[in-house]
């Protein structure tokens, strides 16, 4: 199976140097490695281009987001399954053998992930993506070994299994299959967009994998930090967005208790001091309201139903779950 590891970056020269050594010295013998550039404005490109004459680099003029980065390279890449991987993954020996074996032995396995761990502290799981990503009803993503910000030790106690999304930060896909589904959503820019491509592969009877005897180490906040009002923004925003797209049933009802949910997020970050984040989401409603239209109009007419998990809001915040539950 022709592979290939595509490494999205915007102004992460140092990120670079840390990092594509690593993912070299483990994966170069398998898999065809590129490096898109997002019209960075460090000296990324004069840095690879000196150093690591042998990647293929492909050079945006405009910085088109995680999305559109993506997208925009995805014509210049020649492999059947490719890994998109942020610039600030460590990769482990042998990474790469157990999912490519993975997509050679299930032909419905569309996406997958490995097991994600923090760079910082490797013993626990890493917030994108830790051991395959789960949404409940609500649009509210979650992962087996993180929910919300409490982070599990990685103890092996999840196996390979179906999820709901493959993180981003990691993210393994079909090209054929990536192509089927048009790309990511350009408009999300950055963030929700793997979920929104996840929830749209299984409309089409794909499957979503965690593959969890495979690890690498994440530093995560390469780009924008996990404190950024901009993330909170984009995440509320292309949250409902998703839902708009993808939802079966009940949409309305959906709708109605996020704006609540969300509205008390808002007052919380309020409360606590974080006035950028109350702002955040009030801008991500902003957005939907204006958006909104357009959303419905990209609505898949055939939705398959999927069955999503109950309110994990109410499972952390009522009844104190802290660990992953099936």
């Amino acid at each position: 199976m022709k592979t290939a590891i595509v490494i999205l970056n915007w102004n992460g020269r140092a990120l670079l140097e840390r990092f594509l050594p690593d993912v070299i010295a483990h994966s170069a013998e398998q898999a065809t490695i590129y490096v898109v550039d997002n019209a960075s404005t460090d000296d990324s490109i004069a840095f690879l281009q000196t150093q690591y004459p042998e990647i293929k680099l492909i050079c945006h003029t405009e910085n088109w987001g995680y999305a559109g980065g993506y997208n925009k390279a995805m014509a210049q890449i020649d492999a059947d399954l490719i890994c998109l991987m942020n610039n600030d993954i460590r990769t482990t020996p042998h990474w790469l053998n157990a999912i490519i074996e993975a997509f050679a032995a299930n032909g419905r396995m569309a996406l997958a992930q490995p097991k994600i761990l923090d760079l910082n502290h490797p013993t626990h799981f890493e917030y994108a993506g830790a051991a395959g990503g789960m949404m409940d009803r609500f649009g509210y993503p979650y992962c087996r070994g993180r929910i919300f910000d409490t982070i599990e030790e990685d103890s092996d106690q999840y196996a390979s299994a179906q999820v709901f999304w493959a993180s981003g930060a990691c993210l393994f896909v079909r090209k054929s299959v990536f192509e089927s589904l048009g790309g990511f959503d350009d408009s999300f820019f950055a963030h929700m967009e793997e979920i929104d491509l996840c929830w749209r592969a299984q409309h089409q009877g794909h499957e979503v994998w965690a593959l969890c005897n495979s690890s690498v180490l994440h530093l995560g906040g390469g780009t924008l930090t996990y404190g950024s009002s901009r993330k909170t923004r984009l995440n509320f925003r292309n949250s409902l967005f998703m839902l708009v797209k993808n939802t079966a049933k009940h949409l309305p009802f959906i709708l109605i208790i996020r704006l609540l949910l969300d509205g008390i997020a808002a007052w919380r970050f309020m409360f606590k001091g974080q006035t950028s984040h109350f702002g955040a989401i009030f801008m991500a409603y902003m957005d939907f309201y204006r958006g909104a239209r357009s959303y419905f109009m990209k609505r898949n007419k055939s939705l398959k139903i999927i069955s999503l998990n109950p309110s994990i809001v109410w499972k952390y915040y009522i009844l104190g779950y802290r660990k992953y539950r099936p």
